[in-house]
This record gives structure tokens, C-alpha cells and sequence, in this order.
């Protein structure tokens, strides 16, 4: 009898542990299916209109469709998206509020002292978006017609040939510095507060070069103002198929590109983590999405927390190193 009551309890034990176990389990299950129970916000460290604002919204509109409840953009432009990054980090880590940061996420830590935020500490990944290249771009009344041309003339002239910029630190920046390392060669810097006025000002001949992502400058390319000498990216732009890439100009392995992803404030439950980021691929997926994107010259790479996160790391010591070792210091 003792033996019997012995196996009796320890068959409850198990089947209670194992129910315990899988109430557990399912409790992101369960705690996703409850989300959203209001709007959703998404921050955009940057002025409306411009490329990152666009891609914001046309995910935003898709997100809605799905989840059922309105996906608010508010724009919060200023010190290089600091202060809409700031904003995410004081918001209730609950998913309903959440941030479409580019790439000063990982530059910006290393590039401000203090450092304004700890891209570790302070936030979660969500879902990478989508790359944009950069672009080098001269005025086509310059005799700056190729990549090989520019190099020669800063060769012979080290530091005179200038370019522009949206700003210091910014990832047009970064890449021009490593590109002319990569090269050999001193150019002068001109930085702006934004791509807009940068642009303005080479097609007013003020300076020869700019330096932006590449849907920034295709107006002005179609328009014959603009000459693109290399698009820093591993294929040719397809919204630019003329343009040569840095590896057809003689830099193999070199590649630059503003890229746009979803973050969230640290503590956010994992599951909805997983759940938005779910909604963010599937959004994605949908053909007239990559064709909005593809439109700005967007190659869609659709990713998950952990691929996102990776690239933030290895991003943040590429740039770092430079920062440090150029004395880049934020406008």
C-alpha cells in the first residue's frame, strides 16, 4: 500500500510540474495575443519627408492593417536622433512605443562624450529594415568624372578637394573617411546639418563632392546636375544602374550603407519583441512595400532581433575605431 501511494504522488508531482512547465511556456503565447491594446508609436529621429520618415510610414500603414489598432509616426529631429532615442528610452517598455533608428545607434555612443545612451543597456532589436547606400556624387560641370579621377586630384592636391556632408559622425561621413583611408588620400571635410543643404551647395558649386545616401541624390542625377562617381555598396543601385559600385572602382570588400531598423526600450517583454518583429517582416514581405523601398533605392533586409543586434556590435567597433583614431567629433 505504501509503495502504491509512494508511485501515486510522485505521478502528481510530475504531471504538476509538468503542467506549471507549460503554463510558462505559454505565457508569451498568451501575453502577445493581448497586444496590442492601443496604438502603436513609432519615433523617428528625423524631419518628415526624407527617406527614413517614408519608410516609417509605409510600414506604420501595414502594421495597422494587421494588428488592428493605429500606428502613430512622430518625428523627433536633433543631435543625430539623440533626442528621439532619448524619448524611446523614458517610454514604458510595454511595445507600444517603438524607434525606426538608423545608424547612429551604434556610432553615436562613441561619437558624443558623455555618451548619450548604451545601445546595449538601454534598448532592445527588434527587426532590421532595410540598407541604403551611400553615394559619392560630384556637380557634372566638375572634371571629378570617376572614382579614379578624384583620387588622382586629391593626390596631387591633398586636402584641397572637398566634400560635403550631412553632418559630423554622420554615416556619409564615416564612410567617406574610411573610403579615403582605404584610398590613401586626404580630402576636406564639409559638414551640414542635413543632406539637403549639403546638396544645395554643390549644385551651387560652392564644392565639388557630396557625400549622401543615394535616393537623396536621384533628382538631381536624372536632372544631369549630379554625377554619381561610386555607390558604396556590394551591387549597383537599381534606382542608379549606371553607377559603378566601390568594388568595380577598385576597392573589393569595401561597403557602405545607411541602414534602417526597429528598436524597442530595454525590458520590453520578449514576446512582443518576437511579435513586433514578426509584423515587421511580414510587412516587408508584401509587394508594393519592396517596391516603395526599392523605389528609394532600399535593398530590404529583413531581419530578426538577434542578426540585428550582432550588426549593431560589429558596427559599433568599425566606427568606433575611426572615430577614435580620426578625432571625429559631433557637429
Amino acid at each position: 500500500m505504501e509503495k502504491t501511494h509512494m508511485h501515486a504522488r510522485r505521478r502528481w508531482l510530475a504531471a504538476s510540474t509538468a503542467a506549471a512547465l507549460g503554463l510558462l511556456a505559454g505565457a508569451p503565447a498568451a501575453l502577445a495575443q493581448t497586444f496590442p491594446t492601443r496604438p502603436i508609436k513609432i519615433l523617428v529621429g528625423f524631419a518628415p519627408g526624407g527617406a527614413m520618415d517614408i519608410v516609417a510610414r509605409a510600414l506604420g500603414q501595414k502594421i495597422s492593417e494587421s494588428v488592428g489598432q493605429p500606428v502613430v509616426i512622430e518625428n523627433l529631429p536633433g543631435a543625430a536622433s539623440n533626442i528621439a532615442i532619448r524619448a524611446l528610452i523614458g517610454s514604458p517598455p510595454d511595445g507600444h512605443t517603438v524607434m525606426l533608428v538608423a545608424n547612429g545607434l551604434a556610432a553615436n555612443p562613441v561619437l558624443y562624450d558623455p555618451p548619450p545612451f548604451d545601445a546595449e543597456r538601454d534598448v532592445m532589436p527588434v527587426a532590421l529594415v532595410a540598407r541604403l547606400p551611400v553615394v559619392i556624387a560630384a556637380n557634372a560641370s566638375t572634371d571629378l568624372t570617376s572614382l579614379a579621377r578624384l583620387i588622382e586630384s586629391a593626390k596631387a592636391r591633398p586636402g584641397a578637394v572637398m566634400y560635403a556632408t550631412p553632418g559630423n559622425g554622420s554615416t556619409p561621413h564615416l564612410a567617406m573617411e574610411l573610403f579615403a583611408r582605404a584610398a590613401g588620400i586626404t580630402l576636406g571635410h564639409v559638414p551640414y546639418k542635413g543632406g539637403s543643404p549639403a546638396i544645395s551647395d554643390v549644385l551651387g558649386g560652392q564644392l565639388p563632392l557630396v557625400v549622401v545616401n543615394a535616393v537623396e541624390v536621384l533628382p538631381h542625377v536624372k536632372a544631369g546636375k549630379l554625377r554619381v562617381l561610386a555607390a558604396l555598396s556590394s551591387e549597383r543601385v537599381s534606382t542608379l544602374p549606371e553607377a559603378p559600385t566601390i568594388a568595380e572602382s577598385g576597392f573589393a570588400g569595401f561597403e557602405a550603407s545607411v541602414w534602417h531598423a526597429f528598436i524597442a526600450p530595454r525590458g520590453t517583454p520578449p514576446a512582443v519583441v518576437e511579435f513586433l518583429s514578426a509584423e515587421v517582416r511580414k510587412a516587408l514581405a508584401l509587394p508594393d512595400v519592396k517596391q516603395r523601398l526599392a523605389a528609394l533605392g532600399a535593398e530590404v533586409s529583413p531581419t530578426g532581433p538577434e542578426p540585428l543586434a550582432a550588426l549593431v556590435r560589429a558596427e559599433r567597433e568599425r566606427y568606433g575605431r575611426l572615430i577614435r583614431d580620426a578625432k571625429i567629433k559631433p557637429n
